[in-house]
């Protein structure tokens, strides 16, 4: 049986399934529903439950059966949990959103602004069978039943779905992605292979770590200043006395999206950060790099 916490899926404060957290939201405006199945936590979007033909879900640090600083629901197979741990937390993630393990499609993660187009052929690729490719950080498809599987400890998760051509886009954006941006490159990639006009398109900025936690240096900064215009700026970072900078990843991704031509109505923006959440979401920042790893699954179902 599938619930959303608290009935709204909006108010809850206090997470009591393994232990008690408090979640901390950002902004009064709540856009992330925390659903929960089999003991199983996991985030949704609304703007994409609504779509009958959508299966999508974000994974929290909880529900697993991993143990240490990886506690609990750890998704990579790279940081030194157990292989068969790993398979156990996608079991349960899989049971708990409701697809096939066997279905999914990894992403092979390296901060680019690479998009492949996925197909029958990569079904399994990842979890099941050997990747036969490198330096992919984002991926599309049109095709029912596999599942787009990408992976996040701070970087900001992007969807993307084309409800006329029945298309989907998920996509990692860390801050070299976001400069570079995977999110245009998503929705052009879209646009040339399923005719996707980005009007259409409705998007999620998942959860990922907020404009107060993200403190940066100045060769990032810089790399604003070069691709966005100076009047922009104050929207996107604060200068700070320590000759840092805070950096609004989550704005400058929907200004991307925007550029791209995605309508401002059809974005919606997280209200939890990983970073604030480090007891309930996995941060890479908030750990010092002692952590494992969340992931985002955005499928066409097969049937509706």
């Amino acid at each position: 049986m599938m619930r959303r916490l608290s009935g709204n899926c909006f108010d809850k404060e206090v997470f009591t399934m393994e232990k008690d957290i408090s979640i901390k939201r950002i902004g009064k405006k709540r856009s992330i529903c925390i659903e929960e199945k089999n003991g199983v936590p996991f985030l949704t979007f609304p703007s994409f439950s609504d779509i009958p033909w959508i299966l999508h879900g974000f994974s929290t640090r909880l529900g697993g059966v991993s143990e240490g600083e990886l506690y609990s629901m750890n998704l990579s197979f790279t940081r030194g949990d157990e292989p068969e741990r790993v398979r156990e937390n996608y079991r349960r993630i899989a049971g708990a959103v409701g697809f096939d393990v066997n279905d999914m499609v990894f992403s092979y993660q390296t901060h680019t602004n690479h998009v492949r187009v996925v197909t029958e052929a990569d079904r399994g690729k990842g979890y099941g069978r050997e990747r036969d490719y490198k330096d992919v950080d984002g991926m599309v498809t049109n095709v029912p039943g596999l599942v787009l599987v990408t992976f996040y400890a701070d970087c900001v998760p992007l969807g993307f779905v084309d409800p006329v051509h029945r298309a989907i886009g998920l996509s990692h954006s860390g801050w070299r992605g976001t400069v570079s941006d995977i999110a245009g490159v998503t929705v052009e990639t879209m646009k040339r292979e399923y005719g996707t006009d980005p009007a259409d398109v409705l998007a999620i900025i998942g959860p990922s770590i907020c404009r107060t936690c993200y403190e940066v240096s100045e060769d990032v900064v810089a790399c604003i200043r070069e691709n966005y215009p100076e009047k922009m700026w104050p929207l996107l970072f604060d200068t700070k006395e320590n000759g840092k900078y805070q950096l609004d990843l989550w704005e400058v991704c929907r200004q991307n999206m925007i550029r791209a031509g995605i309508l401002p109505e059809h974005i919606s923006v997280t209200d939890l950060c990983t970073c604030c959440n480090p007891d309930f979401l996995f941060s890479h920042r908030a750990s010092g790099g002692r952590r494992g790893n969340l992931a985002a699954f955005l499928e066409i179902r097969r049937k509706v």
